[in-house]
C-alpha cells in the first residue's frame, strides 16, 4: 500500500480501478454459484427423505395436512433455502408435487411449463397408499444477484419478462410406496 501512495503517475490506482470490479463481480458470481449448487444438493436431499417418509407410510393424507408436509419439508431445506411464514399456506419460492400413479409410464417427464414459466395448476398432495406408484418434486425459485451465466441459461422466462431474476431448482424421487 505504501507504493501505492507514493506513485506519483497513476497507472497503479487507474489500473486497480478498472480491474477492481471485474475481479469481485467474478469472485461472487463463483461464491453464489457454489451456494445455489450447495443449495441444489440440499433440496435434492430433502426431497430423498421427505420421499422416504411417503414411502414407509410415515406420511400419508389421513396423517399429514399439505400444509404440514410443506411445513416438514420446509424445516428441511431451512439450512440455506427461506420459506416464508406463509409459505406453508400460499407457495412463493419452495413448490411442490405429490402424486400417486397407476403405473410408472404415467408419470410426467416434462417440466410443467405454461407461457414460458412454471405451472403448479396441477400440482395436488396425493401421497397414495400402500405399493401405489408415488413421485415428490419439488421446485424452488433461488434469487440470483451476482451469477453471470445462470440467467442466460434458464429454462424458464416468465411473461414479460426478457431475463428472469430467478433459477428454478428441481428435485424429483418417484417409487412404489411400502406394504404398511
Amino acid at each position: 500500500m505504501r507504493r501505492l501512495f507514493k506513485d506519483k503517475s497513476g497507472t497503479s490506482a487507474i489500473e486497480f480501478a478498472l480491474l477492481a470490479l471485474p475481479f469481485m463481480m467474478v469472485i461472487f458470481a463463483s461464491l453464489e454459484t457454489f451456494t445455489a449448487f450447495t443449495a441444489e444438493q440440499l433440496l435434492a436431499n430433502a426431497t430423498d427423505t421427505m420421499a422416504r417418509k411417503v414411502r414407509t407410510g410415515e406420511i400419508t393424507l389421513a396423517k399429514t395436512t399439505p400444509e404440514a408436509f410443506r411445513k416438514a419439508f420446509c424445516d428441511e431445506i431451512s439450512i440455506i433455502m427461506t420459506c416464508s411464514a406463509t409459505e406453508a399456506k400460499i407457495p412463493s419460492k419452495l413448490f411442490i408435487d405429490v402424486r400417486s400413479f397407476t403405473d410408472f409410464s404415467q408419470i410426467p417427464s416434462a417440466l410443467p411449463r405454461k407461457d414460458g414459466d412454471l405451472d403448479t395448476s396441477s400440482f395436488k398432495f396425493d401421497p397414495g397408499g400402500p405399493t401405489t406408484i408415488t413421485i415428490v418434486r419439488a421446485y424452488y425459485r433461488w434469487e440470483v444477484i451476482t451469477d453471470l451465466v445462470r440467467p442466460y441459461i434458464t429454462n424458464l422466462r416468465p411473461a414479460g419478462s426478457s431475463m428472469p431474476n430467478d433459477y428454478l431448482m428441481v428435485a424429483t424421487a418417484a417409487f412404489r410406496t411400502e406394504s404398511y
